[in-house]
């Protein structure tokens, strides 16, 4: 039997692997776009602080661990796949069939249609190649404006600013981190960056970038910055274009099942590109981080082995560290229609929290500068229990969060005390 796996990031590694231990026999391709030995983009922040090299990053530091397994790499992109031939067509001209296909290409970068966008010293922050130009341009003391100030922009938000560069952050939203916290967090975020000497303008968007030494980066808000690296941190999306007309179920991503299969037989999805059930929000959705892609890479793997597998589900789990200040987010944070809300504001300490209830279930939650609990919090939400009177306790001090996680979830008898 063939295993073709489309992607060579940490999800098609890792599912590759777990094919091999269970079918020693069959055949297996790992294809992936990029010229470099399977690596984790994670891992590129640390490269561009100069905590690792580039062989930091590389997912496998054996260079014969592949070889070892048996695992055949390719370095090419899909253009197509022909699932009634069970082939898939790249860029190169050739095609290759396949049994069993897992689709685990990750996500691309969105490019905002800006003008200049595509000029010299205006980079997203997504391969090591981009690493490699960002490297050159963030000198100390450069000026670097970045766009974005979601997820991936604090990330590398907090890179450029351990290299000493001169840094302005654009955010079109009216806060930082606007898809995972809501007003209260992202403008607590929004103000310990500023105190840590990062510019940031919110409700701005970039209206064009102009050529020139430096580029010329022109806001909505009428102001004209001069800027030696533009980075682009506007969001991703699931790589899945080259799906279109092969009669896989796409939404956002590929749609997938409880066993990571899409609607055709033998094709599976894993990572940033699949949609799997939320626990939370009892719908499909893109869960995009490194937890959820290798748990649905395990299963979808175990299944194309002819193992049973089910995945439980995925939920939205945020954790950032911006410039030292954590912040989580986790499950609908932003609440539910006729759900209630407790909140907990020490703004002069950068403390915050806000959790979401349904009905007597807590759906979601906000924090930031509050990391004792996380586990438990996070527990609460996933495992969606009742917590009946303890609902109206955490309403009144949402830091009882310990003692409602001991009698709710785990069963215990805490005693509530007013």
């Amino acid at each position: 039997m063939k295993h073709v796996i489309l992607g060579n990031g940490p999800a098609g590694v890792l599912a590759a692997e777990i094919i091999r231990r269970h079918r020693p026999a069959d055949e297996i391709l790992l294809i992936g776009h990029e010229p470099e030995p399977p690596y984790s983009r994670m891992a590129i922040p640390y490269l561009l602080m100069g905590d690792i090299r580039e062989e930091g990053a590389y997912l496998r530091k054996d260079a014969n661990h592949f070889e070892r397994l048996r695992i055949a790499l390719r370095t090419a992109s899909a253009t197509s796949v022909d699932t009634a031939a069970r082939r898939v067509h790249l860029g190169d001209g050739s095609a290759v069939p396949f049994d069993r296909l897992l689709i685990a290409t990750g996500a691309k970068p969105i490019k905002p249609a800006i003008a200049g966008i595509d000029l010299p010293g205006v980079h997203p922050c997504w391969t090591m190649a981009d690493a490699r130009e960002i490297m050159k341009l963030a000198r100390p003391r450069a000026r670097v404006l970045q766009m974005g100030a979601g997820f991936i922009g604090c990330i590398i938000l907090e890179a450029l600013a351990a290299r000493a560069v001169d840094l302005t952050v654009v955010e079109m939203g009216d806060r930082m981190v606007p898809r995972m916290m809501d007003d209260g967090a992202g403008g607590m975020i929004k103000r310990w960056v500023e105190m840590k000497g990062v510019r940031v303008h919110t409700s701005t968007r970039v209206q064009a970038i102009e050529r020139g030494a430096p580029l010329a980066v022109r806001l909505s808000n009428g102001e004209s910055l001069a800027a030696d690296l533009v980075i682009v941190a506007t969001g991703v999306q699931p790589n899945i274009a080259f799906l279109q007309g092969s009669g896989i179920d796409c939404g956002v991503g590929v749609l997938t099942d409880a066993h990571m299969q899409t609607s055709v037989p033998g094709i599976y999805a894993a990572g940033d590109c699949a949609e799997a059930f939320d626990v939370v929000s009892q719908r499909p959705i893109v869960s995009a981080i490194q937890p959820n892609a290798t748990d649905q890479a395990y299963c979808a793997a175990m299944n194309m082995a002819g193992r049973q597998a089910v995945l439980p589900g995925v939920t939205q789990i945020n954790v950032l560290d911006t410039l030292g200040l954590i912040s989580t987010s986790f499950g609908r944070w932003e609440g539910v229609p006729g759900g209630d809300r407790a909140e907990l504001l020490d703004d002069p300490h950068f403390r915050y929290l806000r959790l979401e209830f349904d009905g007597d279930v807590l759906v979601g939650s906000n924090a930031v500068g509050l990391t004792e609990h996380v586990g438990m919090l996070r527990g609460l939400i996933q495992s969606r229990v009742k917590l009946g009177a303890w609902k109206q306790h955490l309403v009144a001090d949402p830091l009882r969060i310990p003692e409602a996680y001991l009698a709710s979830a785990q069963r215990q008898d805490t005693r509530a005390k007013p």
